[in-house]
């Protein structure tokens, strides 16, 4: 009996042990704590029952970037399931494969991409990939490195702007709206570096992959990042940019991140389930609160 009784003490010791260190230190929660997890719980089984209650519709197959798209397509599934649909997310890492699976057939929408980007893929690769929905765009935004202040800039700083055709033009276009630079006239969203027309403060440029960007915040004056790879690198544009491009700038209207199906599915009744949630004050709403100005909805 006396075994007994030191294999149960014993057997208790450590699972309290475990407990606590898994950092739960072994306790109940408190009364405000229980009675959140239960209004949780009761939200959760809520949500389940009425989608229980919907007639099944069938499953939306949906490829995405993680950040901000997958977060995004996440908060829409509870609506959807409401409305009968299960919606399926698949992150890539790359900008081509959601494409090529769109086109294949095995997706029904993907959610990465501006326009822009959508009919250069098109163009090169011959695949037949249609706009169906603009959802948000990601401001690019000019910040702070060793300087502070974009109006104490200095003669000859160094901005960091990414380095590709669609991002450089608006890094250009964003710094020139702040007074930096002045381009030709009528270059627009595709200006480059060479189409710098005035350049008073002698600024040096230092072109790098928009994912790099980010990384030499320490070494130049400023950093012209997109809003994806700001919230990457721990930054806010509504909080931390010292100018940013506007709702109603002309990047803005061009470079809206839109829901893409392959030619012909344009009236595929889940994806217009998908554009309609999407587009819906409750997922407007989650993007303003979560991403605080890094990822604005479109309103156009």
């Amino acid at each position: 009996m006396k075994k007994r009784l030191v294999s149960v003490v014993m057997t208790a010791a450590l699972a309290a042990g475990l407990l606590s260190a898994c950092g739960t230190q072994g306790a109940e929660p408190t009364a405000p704590e229980a009675g959140a997890q239960t209004e949780a719980a009761a939200d959760e089984e809520a949500d389940a029952d009425q989608a229980k209650g919907a007639e099944s519709k069938g499953t939306i197959k949906v490829a995405a970037t993680s950040v901000p798209h997958a977060e995004i397509l996440e908060a829409a599934k509870p609506i959807l399931a409401q409305q009968g649909w299960t919606l399926e997310v698949t992150e890539f890492q790359d900008y081509v494969q959601p494409n090529e699976v769109v086109e294949a057939g095995d997706f029904d929408a993907n959610y990465f991409q501006h326009t822009p980007y959508l009919d250069s893929f098109n163009a090169e690769k011959g695949t037949h990939l249609v706009n169906v929905g603009e959802i948000h765009y990601e401001p690019l935004g000019i910040y702070p490195g060793t300087a502070s202040s974009l109006d104490s800039i200095e003669d000859g700083a160094e901005v960091a702007i990414p380095n590709d055709t669609t991002n450089e033009a608006r890094a250009l276009l964003l710094l020139q709206d702040n007074g930096l630079i002045t381009l030709k006239d009528g270059v627009g969203i595709e200006a480059t570096v060479n189409d710098i027309a005035e350049n008073p403060h002698n600024i040096k440029f230092n072109e790098l992959e928009a994912a790099q960007v980010s990384r030499v915040l320490p070494e130049v004056a400023f950093v012209v990042l997109n809003g994806n790879y700001a919230l990457e690198a721990g930054l806010n544009a509504q909080s931390d940019a010292l100018a940013i491009e506007t709702s109603d700038s002309e990047a803005a209207k061009t470079y809206v991140n839109v829901i893409v199906v392959k030619e012909g599915n344009e009236e595929n009744e889940g994806v217009k389930a998908l554009v309609d949630v999407l587009k819906s004050d409750e997922i407007k709403k989650f993007i303003n609160d979560k991403y605080q100005g890094s990822v604005v909805p479109f309103e156009g």
